[in-house]
């Protein structure tokens, strides 16, 4: 319960704020369906509604970026800076402070130079070309308010104050001249980013706040260009489908409908060994193809599954460790938040990476199973087989989540809808049903508006802020110092597979998975294509083998989910995730040796796939 009058006030703004993204996600999403409807029924589309729907996800990330700053969603690794003592605690988080303050100053104060500078109006929708930059500089000012009121409430004035002071420090320094000219300032970048997120700043805004000070360095981004590649970042319509897709699965998960996929998985799997772990998988497999959130599945079922695990027998750090370890097939089966993110970074085909997402899911799904049959000791846990008629009945009943898996896989894959227009129509299939079924009021929906807006204003600032750093990276020629790298012991496709692996293996200990597929694919994906791999298999096992560190420490999303949610020590579930960790990562290594193999296979073979 709130009692001093400045929580009352930031839980207030912090309230508008996010009711106002869950209005223009609405209106987002209105817009949209729209145009759909529009076309396919009358066969001519809006010619300003994808304009507009760009124009209002711009102004949806621009309102959740105080959010993503101050809540669950500012993406901080904390878990070295609980190993501080408290006064060690107590600096880093001024620190941390200071460095999301410099990001924030660099998106209101930049944004606001750019909108000043900027002239024109938009060709379709007639409006001034500035708003875009004025929405995010307004979210930046917004940002350092809300930072500072919030450290101003856990800690101290006074420690506000030193936050907001060491930050405009650093705003200064990164505006000032040294003369040092690095052949590769990015170097800087990276250095000051890693700083920033080893002492618990927030993701994107430590990423701003690196390649800032890489211009004294010799950096070619001038605070205006970081601005408008960070607002370009987020400026494709592609990336529409994110903020639906974690709509559609909010709506799901609220109107009950994932439920009636965990009794079919139960009626399928249930009287196995370890049943209702077994059940966890099958229904995470099933609710795969209706979310393609890791998190969204890993907080549904922590919330669900979790419970009856434990009620079951099995000991409350394992149940959270087949929770999270289940829920990394997400971002793997179709639809995938994951594939949509790498297809935005390298132009790669959506419709074929979904593809190959089912071929990995195929290998995947039964890694999980084995791990689990294997791992599980001291629990009794079989139920009664169920009968056909049982299974039946189950089946029916899961069949309007199922439905909504059919209808966006099957759409996207032969080219009926678009990516974005598959989203929407996810989310209208899933508000139909949930209203019909009235497993869902108009107050639930508006409730998964908030957090669905929340949570895509987050993905959506981490896609901006990635941008002029991916910029950065190339103006250096990273991906020729990446090249020289994974190609040292052979420019074969086995080697350059083993290599490219380890790579990710170790940047996904410190990077987030959005951040390392937009940062790491553009640099892999032309080494992978030389070497002879198949550049659409390269990009699967890239999202495999960074969503497999959702599960390792120190980020491990999924555990950090499900662990706040079940009160299980985050510690204890990456210790009882390790047989999982095991299967994953033997599964990863079948399919980086196919990929590896399919260069040299015969045409006639290839054709069967």
């Amino acid at each position: 319960m709130l009692r001093r009058p400045g929580e009352r006030g930031l839980a207030c703004v912090s309230a508008v704020l996010g009711w106002l993204g869950a209005a223009v996600l609405g209106l987002l999403f209105a817009i949209v369906m729209l145009a759909v409807l529009r076309r396919y029924l009358f066969g001519a589309g809006l010619i300003w509604s994808d304009e507009l729907a760009i124009w209002l996800n711009v102004a949806l990330v621009a309102l959740g970026m105080p959010l993503a700053a101050t809540s669950a969603l500012s993406m901080r690794l904390d878990v070295l800076v609980r190993l501080l003592p408290g006064g060690g605690q107590r600096l880093a988080a001024i620190l941390a402070d200071a460095i999301a303050v410099h990001g924030a100053l660099v998106i209101a104060i930049g944004g606001a130079g750019v909108a000043a500078l900027v002239g024109g109006t938009s060709t379709v929708l007639g409006l001034p070309e500035s708003l875009r930059f004025a929405a995010f500089a307004t979210g930046g000012g917004l940002t350092v308010l809300l930072l500072l009121w919030r450290a101003a409430l856990d800690r101290s004035v006074a420690a506000a104050l030193a936050s907001l002071l060491l930050g405009l420090g650093l705003y200064l320094a990164a505006q000032s001249t040294t003369g040092l000219s690095l052949t590769t300032p990015s170097l800087v970048a990276a250095l000051a980013a890693g700083i920033g997120l080893l002492i618990g700043a927030p993701l994107p805004f430590a990423l701003l706040a690196g390649v800032s000070l890489s211009g004294p360095f010799g950096g070619m981004l001038p605070e205006p260009a970081i601005v408008q590649n960070t607002v370009s970042g987020v400026s494709k319509f592609l990336l529409l489908a994110i903020p639906f897709f974690l709509l559609a699965g909010e709506l799901l998960t609220a109107g009950g409908l994932a439920e009636r996929l965990v009794r079919f998985a139960a009626s399928l799997v249930g009287h196995w060994r370890a049943g209702l772990a077994q059940t966890a998988l099958v229904a995470s497999t099933l609710f795969s193809g209706a979310s393609g959130s890791s998190v969204a599945n890993a907080a549904f079922g922590a919330k669900v599954m979790a419970p009856a695990l434990v009620a079951r027998g099995y000991p409350p750090a394992n149940a959270a460790a087949i929770v999270a370890g289940v829920s990394m097939l997400d971002n793997i089966i179709p639809p995938s938040i994951a594939f949509l993110i790498l297809a935005a970074a390298t132009n790669l085909s959506v419709g074929s990476l979904l593809v190959g997402g089912f071929v990995a899911g195929a290998v995947l799904v039964p890694a999980l199973a084995i791990g689990i049959h294997l791992s599980i000791r001291g629990v009794v846990d079989t139920a009664p087989k169920a009968s056909a008629g049982e299974r039946a009945k189950s089946f029916v009943g899961a069949l309007p989540a199922i439905g909504l898996g059919v209808v966006v896989v099957v759409g996207i894959r032969f080219g009926v809808v678009t990516v974005t227009e598959a989203s929407a129509l996810a989310v209208a299939y899933a508000l139909v049903v949930c209203l019909a079924l009235r497993s869902l009021d108009f107050a639930g929906v508006g409730r998964a508006l908030r957090s669905s807006a929340g949570e895509a204003a987050a993905v959506g600032l981490l896609i901006g802020a990635s941008a002029p750093f991916a910029f950065l990276l190339a103006v250096d020629r990273v991906s020729e110092h990446m090249a020289a790298l994974v190609t040292a012991f052979g420019g074969g496709p086995y080697a350059v597979m083993l290599l490219a692996n380890l790579v990710l293996l170790v940047a996904g200990l410190f990077l987030d998975i959005g951040a390392a597929i937009l940062l790491l694919a553009p640099l892999m994906l032309p080494v992978a294509i030389a070497a002879g791999l198949d550049p659409i298999q390269f990009g699967v096992i890239l999202v495999v083998n960074l969503m497999i560190h959702g599960l390792t420490p120190p980020l491990g999303i999924l555990v950090y989910v499900v662990s706040g949610i079940t009160r299980v020590p985050a510690a204890a579930v990456f210790r009882a995730v390790l047989p999982l960790l095991a299967s994953l990562l033997a599964a990863l290594a079948v399919l980086c040796l196919g990929a590896a193999a399919w260069p040299s296979l015969p045409p006639s073979i290839k054709e069967l796939f």
